[in-house]
């Protein structure tokens, strides 16, 4: 199922679509044929069908729902922590800058480095879904650096802590930022949105009506916004993945506008 979020939206959306309307419409002219003629229905069978079906989709949207708000409140956190972390960056890099030679130049050589490496090897690896792991040696030799410089003046003092206090709000959002990577629905809830969807759409067979033609058209539509509500919780479900997944924007921003000037 993982290549599904890597698929364009141009091209999963329709897919969906076709595919749960394709089954839907399959599964009626089936029922209708087999199943529908062998039941008997009373004056109010169908007052007590279309109470049944509503309450079926009133618990079935109000999951989806709750399941769509959740994967789209996790991307807002998400992009929240690597914008704390670009910003994190910019700061110690500015902090740096006014340190001593050579410590200045070999800090910002380091920082360039890391981040230079974060946007072309590590986010790459994060679309795919993979946690990456080459940036530990840039921050291990970052941190040696950083550690090791002496301050003389009363000054140096003050801005060495400040230094440290930035590299630290950047190593904190680094470890959020890699511990989001693998976040997504757990298998149990995909479970529940797949049946509960097939489920519904079950529901609304059980009606005697009399033209094939509505009943098809109704199938079709109820198929369709279902398929569009599961369509919009894949497409956030992985926050690095698929043509809405997070781009390394702010990274880019501040190597660009701070660290190559």
């Amino acid at each position: 199922m993982d290549f599904l979020f890597d698929l364009p939206l141009i091209l999963s959306g329709p897919l969906l679509v076709a595919l749960l309307v394709g089954v839907s419409v399959l599964g009626l002219e089936w029922f209708r044929r087999t199943q529908l003629p062998r039941l008997r229905f009373g004056e109010n069978d169908a007052e007590y069908s279309a109470a049944m079906v509503a309450s079926i989709m009133v618990f079935y949207g109000l999951a989806t729902a709750l399941t769509a708000v959740n994967v789209w409140e996790t991307n807002v956190r998400v992009e929240e922590i690597t914008k704390l972390e670009a910003s994190a960056l910019a700061v110690l890099y500015r902090d740096v800058s006014a340190y001593p030679e050579p410590t200045r130049s070999i800090v910002h050589d380091e920082i360039r480095t890391y981040t230079d490496q974060l946007i072309h090897k590590s986010w790459p690896l994060m679309r795919q879904g993979r946690i990456p792991t080459e940036g530990v040696k840039n921050i291990d030799q970052l941190q040696e650096t950083l550690v090791a410089f002496e301050p003389v003046t009363e000054s140096q003092k003050v801005l060495a802590l400040e230094t440290l206090a930035s590299f630290d709000r950047m190593m904190e959002a680094r470890r959020l930022r890699l511990d989001s990577v693998e976040r997504r629905l757990p298998g149990v809830m995909w479970m529940v949105i797949i049946l509960g969807a097939f489920i519904s759409l079950f529901s609304a067979y059980y009606f005697p009506v009399l033209d094939v033609r509505v009943h098809r058209a109704q199938i079709c539509l109820l198929a369709t916004f279902i398929a569009l509500v599961i369509f919009m919780i894949l497409a956030l479900d992985r926050p690095y993945r698929g043509d809405l997944g997070l781009k390394a924007t702010p990274y880019e921003i501040v190597y660009e506008h701070l660290m190559t000037r």
